[in-house]
């Protein structure tokens, strides 16, 4: 079954990773999206990554990032992968398995995110996570 791709939407509306993807330069998001499009098409489970499309580990394990650089600064997207039986996406509202992509972040080369910073990515991610149907754009 093809995948798709969502985007979490607050419960203000606001659209995280469309307010990221709109503050960094365009060849940038275009490399993000297309690598976003390329584990879409594979699907997910069967996407090998190649530096560009990680399993997170630790805090952030259950968590997939879309890597791009650009110049000195690395841009990522955080997602989450909603792939279930036809009756829980329906419950979620979506009719097939979805990539849901949560925000997205930059740091200069050599930095680190910080726990804090994790920690925001992971309550965007448990608020979309808490939502049935999902919120979503």
């Amino acid at each position: 079954m093809p995948w798709g791709i969502v985007y979490y939407k607050a419960e203000d509306g606001s659209v995280p990773v469309g307010d990221f993807l709109d503050s960094i330069p365009d060849k940038v998001e275009n490399k993000l999206l297309a690598v976003l499009e390329t584990v879409r098409d594979a699907p997910p489970p069967a996407f090998s990554g190649g530096g560009f499309w990680e399993a997170m580990r630790g805090e952030m394990k259950g968590y997939h990032e879309v890597r791009a650089s650009g110049g000195r600064v690395h841009y990522r997207l955080f997602c989450l992968l909603e792939n279930a039986s036809a009756e829980e996406l329906e419950r979620r509202g979506l009719e097939r398995p979805h990539i849901a992509v949560i925000c997205g972040m930059e740091k200069r080369s050599g930095e680190k995110f910080s726990r804090t910073e994790y920690r925001e990515v992971r309550d965007l991610g448990d608020d979309y996570l808490a939502n049935f149907p999902r919120r979503a754009a």
